[in-house]
């Protein structure tokens, strides 16, 4: 199964794909979309699209992953981020992929098995999990391989708990 992992944000977008055989993951390639904060959000929004929409076409994964938006303080900022995350899934949903969505402390459980691991511990078993000589930066480009794996790990077992 090949999952794309995103990280959603308007200023750094994180993306990661991974082919996951068995319980085995494979990191094909990752990194992230950065928008200049000279633009216009429209245009900035525009670019986030399309370079999801290149991803998806480049890459061709099965299903998505992506972070649920937290909620923080700063209600401008959250809104910006939901904007970013909302042309993230028009895209995916464009190319017909299944959206798998999660937040922050399921992805936390799901790597670390502990909803409110630090951030360093999660960096450190996307790391270990994939293999990798040194934490992907930026940030966002590790929680968007985070995401990814978090469904690799629990997608299924979601998915059967919807169900019932």
């Amino acid at each position: 199964m090949r999952i794309l992992g995103i990280d959603p944000g308007y200023a750094l977008l994180g993306w990661g794909v991974l082919d996951m055989n068995g319980n085995k993951f494979v990191p094909i390639n990752y990194g992230s979309i950065v928008t200049d904060s000279k633009t216009e959000m429209p245009i900035r929004l525009k670019q986030l699209y399309e370079g999801v929409s290149q991803i998806i076409e480049t890459y061709k994964p099965e299903v998505v992953s992506i972070e649920e938006l937290f909620f923080n303080s700063n209600a401008k900022t959250a809104i910006l981020v939901g904007q970013a995350r909302g042309v993230a899934v028009l895209a995916c949903a464009n190319y017909g992929l299944e959206i798998n969505e999660y937040t922050p402390l399921e992805i936390k459980q799901g790597l670390c098995g502990y909803g409110r691991a630090e951030k360093c511990q999660v960096q450190s078993m996307v790391k270990t999990i994939l293999n990798l000589s040194q934490v992907p930066k930026p940030d966002d480009t590790a929680d968007a391989l985070a995401a990814a794996i978090c469904h690799g790990h629990s997608g299924r077992y979601k998915k059967l708990s919807e169900r019932y």
